[in-house]
């Protein structure tokens, strides 16, 4: 015998489906907490620190939150992190609800106090970052050939980019984090001028001779971050990051500031690791994010406005996988 189901059930099922959603969203704590995750993984102890309340009480919030689909976690290592879901199907009535909450919320601009208490925990993940290539600049290689030799990513995103140039009329080109500038080869004999830049002058120092050893005339080493170059109103037509991501303290603000130092027409190549578990690479290589979900690279790119070009994935023997990715800008968007 075939049920059937009546409107009026089929209505009780969909407010079933939408009323934890909606309880779980009407409290302006939880949707302050909804707008700093837009961009950012925080954790526990972070957003705590952020909203000046207890573990635990941020703790049931985040519980409610994520029963709700509002939110998920990401593991690092032994830590958990909470980001906003990376799989929202437009088919589903919960899904399509909680991408309208998302919507509306991003509307709101934050305080200014939580965009300077946001600002400090970044300074402390860069921190972070940097004291470890200060401390190990004399061994980046052998550090970093613990996840993958340089070839086995180097080469793969190499042959992207000359495909691509074959096509593309690119003058300037931008390489964020070339470590010790083994890729700015590539970059030199495709582009006519080229900026390096690196917020650790250990390891520009490192560039600085690869330059001179190779004879790169057409590169311009410069100590900063991307927001050193956007106050000087730099822009590139390829822009480059090569197993950056996964050392930034915003990795979502690389693609936001790419976007900004672009010309029209640009193109965005990012090598990075795909999520993995191995959390000892943070104490041994300076890794701030266990890699990322292909899904997160795609949302951060077109939250600020480049389309996906082509994906190519690199499985390592050690279990760790890379993805190759690339990124558009329009070419009407100056």
């Amino acid at each position: 015998m075939t049920s059937m189901t009546t409107p009026k059930q089929t209505e009780t099922a969909n407010a079933d489906v939408l009323a934890p959603i909606y309880k779980a969203s009407g409290d302006p704590l939880r949707l302050e907490i909804l707008r700093v995750l837009r961009r950012d993984t925080f954790g526990v102890l972070e957003l705590s620190q952020l909203f000046d309340m207890r573990q635990s009480g941020m703790s049931h919030h985040l519980k409610v939150m994520n029963k709700a689909g509002l939110l998920e976690p990401q593991r690092e290592g032994n830590a958990i992190f909470y980001r906003r879901p990376l799989h929202l199907d437009s088919d589903k009535l919960a899904d399509q609800t909680v991408r309208q909450i998302f919507e509306m919320v991003d509307q709101i601009p934050l305080p200014q106090h939580l965009q300077e208490k946001i600002e400090a925990i970044r300074n402390q993940r860069a921190d972070q970052s940097q004291a470890f290539f200060s401390r190990h600049a004399e061994q980046f290689r052998e550090q970093q050939e613990l996840i993958a030799a340089f070839e086995l990513y180097a080469e793969p995103t190499a042959e992207v980019i000359r495909q691509r140039a074959i096509k593309q009329n690119w003058h300037t080109g931008l390489e964020i984090g070339p470590g010790e500038g083994a890729f700015l080869k590539v970059m030199a004999g495709i582009c006519d001028h080229v900026v390096a830049l690196d917020n650790s002058r250990d390891m520009l120092a490192k560039a600085t001779r690869t330059c001179i050893e190779e004879r790169l005339n057409n590169i311009d080493l410069i100590e900063g971050v991307t927001d050193t170059l956007l106050a000087r109103g730099d822009a590139f037509d390829l822009v480059v990051a090569n197993m950056v991501l996964h050392h930034v303290p915003s990795p979502a603000d690389i693609f936001l500031d790419a976007a900004a130092l672009m010309n029209g027409g640009g193109c965005l190549i990012i090598s990075d690791l795909c999520s993995h578990d191995q959390d000892w690479v943070k104490e041994n290589c300076g890794d701030l994010w266990l890699g990322f979900e292909p899904e997160e690279l795609t949302s951060w790119a077109e939250d600020a406005g480049l389309s996906c070009g082509e994906s190519l994935f690199i499985g390592l023997r050690n279990g760790f996988q890379i993805q190759v990715r690339e990124f558009w800008k329009s070419s009407g968007t100056s």
